[in-house]
This record gives C-alpha cells, sequence and structure tokens, in this order.
C-alpha cells in the first residue's frame, strides 16, 4: 500500500508539472530580472541631472525601510485600482519587484520617479498617436529606468528603450559612429511604438506583445508552438526564456511603484531638467562643446538634452539634423550661431578625428594610448572570433573598436585593431594572409564553425548578385532578415522556397536579396 501511495504521488506531480502554471503560485529559483532593475538603477544614479540633484541633496527619503513592506492584500487592492487594458495579477514574484522598487532599491528609484514627469507626457503623446496604451510607458521604466543613454554591455542594446542594433535600423534610426538615434528619446519612443503596433498585428494579445518586445518573436513563437500552440503568457510561461519570465511581473511592480510611490513615503528627486526646451534644426556642423564654451550652458547639460551625438559633434552639413536647448537660451543661440562655429572649428569640428578615433565611443572599455593601430579588410570565411584569435586581442576590445553589434561583420569591411607596437610589424603581415595561414598562426586548420562568418557574395540571380548567409542556433527568420536593409519575410521565404518559416536548420545557406 505504501509503495501504491507513493506511484499516486508522483503520478499527481507529473501530472501538475505539465499543467499551465497557476499565477498565484510561480516560483522562479534565480530572479535575474531584481539584477536588471538594480543595474539600471545604478546607471542611472550616474547620468548628469541625476548626480548634480544627488550631489545637492535635494531630498531626503524615509530609510526605515522595512516600515513600508505591506500585506498581500493591500497590494491586490491597489493594483486592482489601476486602470489597465491588460490584467495586472499578484504573485510571489510581483511581491519581490515591487520590493526592490520601493524597499531595496527605494533611494535610487526616486531618480526615475524625478524623470517620469519629464519623460512620461512625451511617451504618453507618442503613444497616443499610434493609438496604443499610455500605460505602456512602464515598459520604459524595465527597459532603461527612464534611461536615454542606457547600454546593455552584454547584448549591445542601448537607449531609453533599449534597441538592439538591428531592429534600431529596421525601424528607422540611424546607427554610425557620430550618431546613435536609439539614444533619442523621442525618436526611439516613435520607434518603440511603431514595434509595439506590429507585435500587436502578430499576436492581438498586449501581455504576448510585452513579452516579444522582451525576448523577441521569435522566442514567443517557440514557447507558443512548445506548449501546444497556446497564446497566453502564463499558459507558455515554462516556455519563454529565463528573464522573461520576470518581465510581465516586473512591468506590474513598475506601474504599482510609479503609482503608488506616496504611500511608501517616497518622493520624486527634484532633477533640475529644463521643461520648457526647443528643438531647432540645424544645416552645418556643430559641436556641443563650442556650444557649451561659447554660451556657457555646462557640456552635462547639453549632452544630457541631446544624448544621441555619440561624439558631441552635430553633422548637420550632412543633412539638418536637430538640436535641443533649453527655451531660455534658444535666442542666443540663434544670435551667436556664426560666432559659436567659428570658435575652435580645428579642434572640435574634425569629422575624421571625431569618427576615426574609438576612444570617444561610449563602447570603449580599454586604454589604447601607446598602441599601433593597424587595419584588417574582413574577407570570406572570416569571423569576428578568428580575427580576435589572429590578433591576441579581446573580442569584447574587437567589437568595442568598431561598434559591431552580435558578432556581424561583411566581406570588405575595414576594422580597427589596435596592438602592442614591439609586435606591429608581425601582425601587420595577417591582412595579406590567407585563411589557412592564418587559422595556422593559432594552431588551428580551416574547418566548418558554428560562429557567424562574414557574408559572402555568391553568384548572381535574375536580378543580379545576392548575398549569402548560415543559419545559426537559435536563428528565426525574423531575427535573420532584421540584419539585412531592404529584405522582407516572404521575399527570403521566396527566394529559398521555404514554405514553413520555422522548419529553417543550423548549417542551411540562405540567399538574401542584394541591396541595390
Amino acid at each position: 500500500m505504501k509503495f501504491k501511495a507513493i506511484l499516486i504521488i508522483f503520478f499527481f506531480l507529473a501530472i501538475k508539472a505539465n499543467a499551465a502554471p497557476d499565477v498565484d503560485t510561480i516560483i522562479i529559483r534565480t530572479d535575474n530580472n531584481s539584477e536588471r532593475i538594480a543595474r539600471d538603477l545604478d546607471s542611472l544614479v550616474n547620468t548628469w541631472y541625476v548626480k548634480i540633484a544627488i550631489k545637492n541633496k535635494l531630498v531626503e527619503n524615509d530609510t526605515d525601510t522595512l516600515a513600508y513592506q505591506c500585506p498581500d492584500s493591500v497590494y491586490i487592492n491597489r493594483l486592482n485600482k489601476i486602470n489597465s487594458v491588460i490584467n495586472l495579477p499578484f504573485n510571489n514574484i510581483v511581491r519581490n519587484h515591487i520590493e526592490v522598487y520601493t524597499v531595496r532599491q527605494r533611494e535610487k528609484f526616486c531618480a526615475v520617479l524625478g524623470l517620469k514627469d519629464y519623460y512620461f507626457p512625451m511617451i504618453e503623446d507618442v503613444f497616443d498617436s499610434y493609438g496604443l496604451p499610455a500605460e505602456f510607458k512602464y515598459m520604459a521604466v524595465i527597459e532603461s529606468a527612464l534611461n536615454p543613454n542606457a547600454v546593455n554591455r552584454r547584448s549591445g542594446a542601448a537607449g531609453m528603450w533599449q534597441f538592439m542594433y538591428s531592429t534600431g535600423r529596421m525601424y528607422g534610426l540611424t546607427i554610425n559612429s557620430i550618431i546613435d538615434e536609439r539614444k533619442d528619446p523621442v525618436k526611439a519612443t516613435h520607434a518603440a511604438a511603431r514595434y509595439i503596433k506590429d507585435l500587436y498585428n502578430i499576436y492581438k494579445d498586449w501581455v504576448l506583445v510585452i513579452a516579444a518586445y522582451d525576448c523577441g518573436p521569435g522566442n514567443v513563437n517557440k514557447a507558443i508552438k512548445r506548449s501546444g500552440n497556446k497564446k497566453d503568457y502564463w499558459g507558455i510561461y515554462y516556455r519563454l526564456p529565463r528573464e522573461t519570465r520576470g518581465y510581465i511581473p516586473q512591468y506590474i511592480a513598475a506601474a504599482y511603484a510609479v503609482t503608488y510611490y506616496a504611500e511608501h513615503n517616497l518622493q520624486p528627486l527634484p532633477l533640475n531638467i529644463p521643461v520648457a526646451t526647443d528643438t531647432i534644426m540645424v544645416n552645418k556642423d556643430i559641436h556641443l562643446a563650442q556650444i557649451s564654451e561659447v554660451m556657457g550652458i555646462p557640456l552635462g547639460e547639453l549632452e544630457a538634452l541631446n544624448p544621441q551625438y555619440r561624439t558631441g559633434l552635430v553633422p548637420g552639413s550632412s543633412k539638418p539634423m536637430s538640436l535641443t536647448l533649453p527655451m531660455n537660451h534658444l535666442g542666443d543661440f540663434m544670435d551667436l550661431t556664426d560666432t559659436i562655429r567659428q570658435y575652435k572649428p580645428d579642434v572640435y569640428l574634425n569629422k575624421r578625428t571625431l569618427i576615426d578615433d574609438p576612444t570617444r565611443s561610449s563602447y570603449v572599455t580599454t586604454n589604447i594610448k601607446g598602441k599601433t593601430k593597424l587595419i584588417y579588410t574582413v574577407k570570406d570565411g572570416d569571423n569576428i572570433g578568428f580575427i580576435s584569435e589572429w590578433y591576441h586581442v579581446g573580442l569584447s576590445d574587437l567589437r568595442n573598436w568598431n561598434n559591431i553589434y552580435r558578432n556581424n561583420i561583411r566581406v570588405g569591411q575595414k576594422l580597427v585593431v589596435y596592438v602592442d607596437p614591439a609586435k606591429s610589424e608581425y601582425y601587420s603581415k595577417i591582412n595579406m594572409m590567407d585563411l589557412s595561414d592564418k587559422q595556422a598562426l593559432s594552431g588551428k586548420t580551416v574547418t566548418n564553425t558554428s560562429q557567424p562568418q562574414a557574408t559572402s557574395i555568391g553568384p548572381g540571380d535574375i536580378d543580379g548578385e545576392f548575398i549569402t548567409y548560415t543559419v545559426r542556433n537559435g536563428d528565426t527568420i525574423w531575427d535573420i532578415v532584421k540584419m539585412f536593409d531592404n529584405v522582407t519575410t516572404t521575399q527570403v521565404l521566396s527566394l529559398n522556397n521555404i514554405s514553413d518559416a520555422g522548419k529553417i536548420k543550423v548549417g542551411q545557406v540562405l540567399k538574401i536579396k542584394k541591396k541595390s
């Protein structure tokens, strides 16, 4: 009888393990999302306006954190009062995230509360123009803590809405050595709105839209398929990437904390961000440092208002560029424009120096002082892992020097490499070697690799040349299409005679229409 009882217990446990999770009883053993919140808040307190406010100690919040933990019934009651197009359930994960904001990181969260009065009205206006729910503004809180300069060093995502390079480009954001419009709060918000709207057209479910924004539609589609075609977030919960499992609870916690911060005796950090600003279009190059020195505006303030200009150069000569200034300085700027441009132009308007000098990039992590700069031209069969080994440099350093995202390089691309001057003659020969000789430097032979390789030009199709791409582990058609300009999913499927987008295989070579 005892043995039968044990079998029955295991039987019911097995049924429970395969059932959809109960919203009220879900438990995550390792909560990476709490670390994500802490990381974003740490980054935020290093921004210009926040540092000034903290330095001046403009607000004091109660540090008796334990006094502001609430019973579950209080959290549930408050969440039920928040107007939302999506359900805001409560469970132990949501409670944990709420207490990150209101208890464990309460001092830093006050900076987010200070920024919301500046950024939320803009986000609400943009989302309203696209017919999106205004409460999706809370996504910006969990993506970046409302920090336009936020950069995820691991993934390369940047800006208030944490766009990856390929997704940002797909939604019209300019990203190069001088400009990164992922950090432009207004343009990035418009791009986020278009992306969210496209995701809704796929799923017709706002909760799945939020999940797909975090991990990508490819991962959500896989979770739906593996869950027996369930199209409900909690139904596919255990099939989603671990970090995304905490994303919806984190969204709920952000909505709660922003709405009920006063009940936890929190006060917004008063930030001296000029509420009255205006944007003027400039059609000639000008540098933020020139404006700062001539007009006496702190450079940090100008950079905070114009975070998209990575080097400080506003390259208006290429096309008209927007410049945001405090309203009270706008008239003086218009009167002094010529004087500003003529101030130290050799120092500030040398565009080549600004483009080529990687020490000015926000992604650089290593000191290159005293090293020799070499140029390597990417060849067929190369990948970024090989190149880092040949030159004995860190993979992250090579990415940072060349602003490379997701390891993608192309044949003919020029890469900057910094090496020890004593070995520069040795390393300079690598650019002229064939692949087998270069691999021999690392003690390897030429073999197939699972690392992403540089795309190469293949034979011509009926319209001319095409590009080939080798499918890697984890790739989806959606992810692949985002890597190329002016290419649609339908075009790639048709060109490669693929009837089922979910059946591409690792190692499969796809033809991609070359941009004309």
